[in-house]
């Protein structure tokens, strides 16, 4: 149950907004190995700072904003939070342009830096990967890095990361279709990994999992982690990055059981200097070793769509349905 301290209101564009004092807190730290003290405490808190959007997701710290942007992906914005203004709208549309045959009005999905700090965004509407041009216009202008594999469209590519050379690496479920897989629009009968460079284009990585969504490396660049959103395979697979190429794929964690009893699927995550693995799924966040072994889980109460740290990994930000949120870790 929310603490109701504080609530500064506003309306944006007709949609209820409510930036919240840090004083509310929500949920709970659930502790199943002693290694989840290495990041919280008994007196760890879950911070609301924001409420009111639709589904809030690919959060992302941008270092010149000195804040977290997030998208809510129904409304086509993206939001910018950070500790002295609060939130503001940063951009409005996200990602639905009508570049793309389209069957929804979503907008925007995961972000990312590159390695030259532009920002990248998952466009569900356009059904590409996208670059902002203008950071500091009301008028955004994105120019498409990606949209077609083989000459077909993408079906809405929805989570990213990069590997240390820059090379771009994102998924393509087809939530981003009004119909998912039995869309009339969807030109693809896969729902793929990718790799994409100026250099090399477009590179079809894998095409086995029914739902790929979040994408994360090792902090050593060695292990790629995804996360597979099928209610009947909840799990993350793990691939070796060597040479360009993803190999021996396996089962990193399995969420089958938890799944069962917890509200939920695999959806993002991001990786701790230290390597261990934050990724959203049944019950809230998952803090995974890099074996696998759970340590224990960030319960806010509601469904964590993702996560991302700042730069100096002091807290954890949560995208939860219709709010933003955050833990401080130790």
């Amino acid at each position: 149950m929310l603490n109701r301290m504080r609530v500064v209101s506003f309306f944006i564009i007709g949609i209820f907004i409510a930036t919240v004092s840090a004083q509310e807190t929500i949920g709970t730290v659930e502790f199943l190995a002693p290694e989840m003290n290495d990041f919280f405490s008994s007196e760890s808190k879950i911070e609301v700072l924001a409420s009111g959007f639709s589904w809030a997701e690919g959060p992302v710290w941008v270092p010149q904003k000195q804040g977290l942007l997030f998208t809510d992906v129904p409304n086509n914005k993206v939001y910018l939070w950070n500790e002295k203004k609060g939130l503001s709208l940063f951009l409005n549309p996200s990602g639905m342009t009508n570049h793309a045959p389209h069957s929804t009005n979503e907008g925007a999905n995961g972000l990312a830096l590159d390695p030259d700090g532009n920002l990248i965004l998952c466009q569900h509407g356009d059904r590409a990967v996208s670059m902002l041009k203008n950071w500091n216009s009301n008028r955004p202008e994105y120019e498409v890095l990606v949209d077609h594999y083989q000459n077909q469209w993408l079906n809405s590519p929805n989570d990213l990361a990069f590997d240390e050379e820059g090379v771009l690496f994102f998924t393509d479920p087809p939530y981003g279709l009004k119909e998912g897989d039995r869309d009339p629009l969807k030109a693809l009968d896969f729902n793929g990994v990718y790799k994409w460079s100026p250099n090399t284009g477009i590179v079809l990585l894998d095409a086995s999992l029914g739902r790929p969504n979040g994408i994360a490396f090792a902090p050593d660049f060695k292990t790629l982690y995804i996360g597979n959103s099928e209610r009947d395979n909840a799990v993350i697979i793990a691939f070796d990055y060597q040479n360009g190429t993803l190999v021996n794929k396996r089962v990193f964690y399995d969420g089958n059981a938890l799944a069962q009893n917890r509200q939920g699927l695999f959806d993002g995550l991001k990786v701790h200097s230290s390597g261990i693995v934050f990724a959203t799924g049944p019950g809230g966040v998952l803090v995974l070793d890099p074996k696998g072994k759970h340590l224990g889980t960030i319960r806010p109460g509601k469904s964590t769509a993702n996560c991302s740290f700042d730069v100096e990994e002091e807290y954890l930000y949560l995208t939860s349905t219709d709010l933003l949120a955050r833990i401080k870790l130790n």
